[in-house]
C-alpha cells in the first residue's frame, strides 16, 4: 500500500513511519496543505491520511480539490483532534471516507486503511476484482482475462496491470510502474519497456481494439472502448 501523509505534527508522522514503514507500506508525507496536494496531485497513492488542521490549505479544503478539481476518488481517512458530530459531518460532507480522531490507536489507523482499500476496490472473496471495460483481474487469483478470454502473465506483468487497471484511464507515470515493480533497487537498463512490450502482446495482440496505450514522455495508460470514444 502505497499512503501520503499530509500532517504537520512531526511526532505524529514520526510515529506512523515507524509502524507503518516496517509493514512494507510505502509513505510520503507533507506538513502543509500547499505540499501535501501538489504530492496527490503528481504521483499515485492508495490512501491519504489527513490532518483537518494544517498550515495553507486545510484537510477540508484539500479534501474538497481533490474530489472536485482533480476528479480524485482516493479513498482519504481524516485525522482531527474534533470529535463533535458537527466536525465529523464536515469531514464527511467534504469528501472524506472516514475519521479518526486524536490521538489515535495506531493498530485502528492500519485496520481502517485496509478496510478503505478494499471498500475502494471492491472485494471478492477476500480479493479485489478490477475492471476495465471488458478486462477483468482478480488480484486473489491473480487471473485476468480479457472479452472472457484468459491472459498468460509474468509475475511482473500482473503488477504491471494491477498498477494501470487501479488508475484507469489516467496516466501512470514510468517512475510508479517502476516503483511498483522493483521499488528502490530499479534497474538501470531499460527493463521496464521489455515487460511493456510483454503485457502488450497479450493483452492487446489478439484484440482489434489496443487497451495500453503509450503517453509519450509521461507514461502509460488503459483504455476501454468508452474511453477512447
Amino acid at each position: 500500500m502505497r499512503i501520503l501523509i499530509i500532517e504537520d505534527n512531526p511526532d505524529i508522522v514520526a510515529n506512523l513511519y515507524g509502524f507503518l514503514e516496517p509493514k512494507g507500506y510505502i509513505l510520503d508525507s507533507a506538513a502543509n496543505g500547499y505540499a501535501g496536494l501538489a504530492l496527490a496531485a503528481q504521483h499515485t497513492y492508495d490512501v491519504v491520511v489527513l490532518d483537518v488542521m494544517l498550515p495553507g490549505l486545510t484537510g477540508l479544503d484539500i479534501c474538497q480539490k481533490l474530489r472536485g478539481e482533480l476528479g480524485s476518488n482516493i479513498p482519504v481517512l481524516m485525522l482531527t483532534a474534533r470529535d463533535t458530530l458537527q466536525d465529523k459531518v464536515a469531514g464527511f460532507d467534504s469528501g472524506a471516507d472516514d475519521y479518526l480522531v486524536k490521538p489515535f490507536s495506531l493498530v485502528e489507523l492500519d485496520i481502517r486503511l485496509k478496510a478503505l482499500l478494499r471498500r475502494a476496490n471492491g472485494v471478492v472473496g477476500g480479493a479485489a476484482i478490477l475492471r476495465v471495460g471488458e478486462l477483468s483481474f482478480n488480484t486473489g487469483t491473480y487471473e485476468a482475462a480479457r472479452a472472457g478470454i484468459p491472459l498468460g502473465l509474468t509475475k511482473t506483468g500482473y503488477i504491471i496491470l494491477k498498477c494501470l487497471m487501479r488508475e484507469a484511464p489516467k496516466v501512470v507515470p514510468r517512475h510508479v510502474i517502476e516503483h511498483a515493480v522493483w521499488g528502490d533497487d530499479r534497474p538501470d537498463s531499460d527493463a521496464l519497456r521489455t515487460h511493456i512490450h510483454a503485457l502488450r502482446q497479450a493483452l492487446d495482440k489478439p484484440f482489434p481494439f489496443a487497451m495500453l496505450r503509450t503517453i509519450p514522455g509521461l507514461g502509460f495508460k488503459l483504455v476501454s472502448a468508452d474511453d477512447a470514444a
